[in-house]
């Protein structure tokens, strides 16, 4: 495309007429025209097509004005529906997301696959000049999430984790009011997050012709096949079922879930480079069947200043976030609480800090892909809120305390703990 083109106008576009189209593609990336785009729309690949990926995808199309413009899924049905919803023909439709990011008419995708897809899948989008909307938790290792974050910024990419609470009037107001002092000093921050789930034994079934079991699997251990390794089933909640499994999400429901809570403790409390030094806990695992993540848990996470970070299963604990100052506590997930509900309509002051403000994630996320400007969910707020939750996993499993290095993001004298930072991914996958 000449140079001159990047100017072009909807106007100009229009009068060139069909001469101009029949020497174009009938989809236009943006960053063809830049932000002077005719359409100013983004054009949005979707990877992973199941109710993360469709519910998202929904988003993009109701809240945005992207464009999706291809799908990809190993679950044939499950793709075919969302293309359905987005009108993409056949040809646009993928089960290897190579293919699909090998596409120069799409400016960014969303990721919603496993756990363990994470950051293969957006390190290659990034690498490939896309701009990334990932859904949580970053990773499933510490080591991968340190590789992308490398990535993002190497590649300039514009980046949103799918912590979504952070686009919620009722945690950013909670939030602000924490990092503002107005319940004094807080040295405790007290979390409830959704138990794990059990299963029983599962036998191997037969690969049905529409699941492309073999790249399901990836860098994950080559498995014999069952539904009970990916699907929902209301036996636990509809929720999917590799949230529970290792081999595709280490830490579970603790980073699975739980990412969402540390993000807004981290948030709320200003926390930005700095880390724990330690970390503690204890967790019940289940004892037998195709499930093997914690079910039960408590963690703490402890900061040089003294400032305490504690995580537990629901049943321990409300199932939001709750800041404990001096003087009082705010509580917040979906709605907001406090010791005196007073404080809730407190307006902040111009000399005030003033969190990032978003209305909605989605939409924030294409804002910022037009504008070049950091989402508010970006890279490293996504790698840190992350990696809590996968080193709280670590510790649960070695079932010890564990002293932590924020900078090096290792645990010191541990080669243990060392160990699980990483794994060795099955071939031909690699960072």
């Amino acid at each position: 495309m000449p140079q001159t083109t990047k100017n072009i106008t909807r106007r100009d576009l229009l009068k060139t007429g069909a001469a101009f189209a029949l020497t174009t593609p009938a989809i236009v990336p943006s960053t063809v025209f830049g932000k002077n785009a005719p359409s100013e729309r983004i054009t949005l690949g979707v990877i992973g097509t199941g109710g993360k990926g469709t519910g998202g995808m929904k988003n993009f199309m109701g809240a945005t004005s992207a464009q999706i413009v291809a799908v990809c899924d190993v679950n044939r049905p499950r793709m075919q529906n969302a293309a359905s919803i987005a009108k993409v023909p056949a040809a646009r439709q993928y089960t290897d997301f190579r293919e699909l990011l090998a596409r120069d008419d799409i400016d960014a995708v969303l990721i919603a696959s496993p756990d363990h897809w994470h950051v293969l899948q957006a390190k290659a989008a990034v690498e490939a000049g896309k701009d990334v909307y990932c859904e949580k938790p970053l990773s499933n290792t510490i080591q991968e999430g340190r590789a992308l974050v490398d990535a993002v910024k190497k590649h300039h990419a514009v980046f949103q984790h799918g912590t979504q609470l952070r686009s919620q009037t009722s945690t950013r107001t909670v939030c602000s009011l924490v990092r503002n002092g107005y319940i004094g000093d807080v040295k405790q921050v007290s979390i409830g997050s959704p138990p794990g789930r059990a299963t029983g034994n599962h036998p191997p079934e037969p690969v049905p012709d529409w699941f492309d079991w073999n790249l399901f699997q990836g860098p994950a251990p080559a498995r014999p096949y069952t539904p009970w390794r990916w699907n929902r089933f209301k036996q636990i909640d509809n929720l999917a079922s590799w949230y529970f499994i290792s081999d595709y999400s280490k830490a579970g429901w603790v980073a699975g879930y739980g990412v969402h809570d540390i993000d807004l403790a981290l948030w709320g409390l200003g926390i930005t480079d700095e880390g724990p030094v330690t970390i503690d806990g204890e967790g019940v695992f289940p004892e037998s069947g195709l499930f093997d993540t914690v079910l039960t848990y408590q963690l703490n996470f402890t900061w040089p200043d003294g400032r305490r970070i504690t995580m537990t299963d629901t049943g321990r604990n409300r199932h939001g976030v709750k800041f404990e100052g001096d003087k009082d506590w705010l509580f917040c997930r979906t709605s907001m609480d406090a010791s005196n509900r007073d404080i809730l309509r407190t307006r902040l002051k111009d000399t005030d800090t003033h969190l990032y403000e978003s209305k909605q994630h989605e939409a924030n996320f294409i804002e910022c892909c037009k504008s070049r400007k950091p989402t508010i969910a970006p890279i490293d707020a996504a790698h840190r809120a992350t990696s809590l939750c996968l080193a709280g996993g670590i510790c649960l499993n070695l079932g010890r305390k564990l002293v932590w290095n924020p900078v090096s993001e290792r645990f010191a004298g541990d080669d243990e703990a060392n160990a699980l930072l990483s794994y060795t991914m099955r071939a031909p996958w690699k960072l």
